[in-house]
């Protein structure tokens, strides 16, 4: 039975075909995009880190999940100039503030990360 948009509800097959096409989506960031693959890199380095160094479920939530956040948005930064390039190479305003804004987006998150560690692990470090 549809729901009051219309939209069935997901059986298994559409929940696989929905992971497919994301897997899709980070093989494409990955092939094509070095800086998608750089923040992967710096995730898997830093991942194991935060679990290690965080004392409780959320700290280690939060130093792990600030970086998945920026990876999170490097995957709609690169989305976002694939549409704009998608139309055309030649230089508009409107195309450069949104790839502006989507970098400055992944800048915002990576100062959340910095923040995030500075702040849970700063002072462990500091009292050593």
């Amino acid at each position: 039975m549809a729901d009051h948009y219309g939209h069935m509800p997901r059986s298994p097959a559409r929940i696989l075909k929905a992971a497919v096409w994301s897997w899709q989506g980070l093989r494409a960031a990955w092939l094509h995009e070095s800086s998608f693959r750089l923040e992967v890199v710096l995730s898997l380095v830093l991942g194991p880190v935060g679990w290690y160094y965080g004392e409780t479920g959320v700290e280690r939530a939060l130093l792990i999940g600030s970086c998945l956040l920026v990876i999170s948005m490097e995957l709609l930064n690169s989305a976002i100039e694939a549409v704009i390039e998608r139309y055309g190479a030649e230089h508009h305003e409107l195309a450069g503030r949104a790839k502006d804004m989507g970098s400055a987006a992944v800048f915002v998150l990576m100062m959340n990360v910095i923040l995030v560690w500075a702040l849970i692990l700063g002072p462990r470090l500091l009292s050593n």
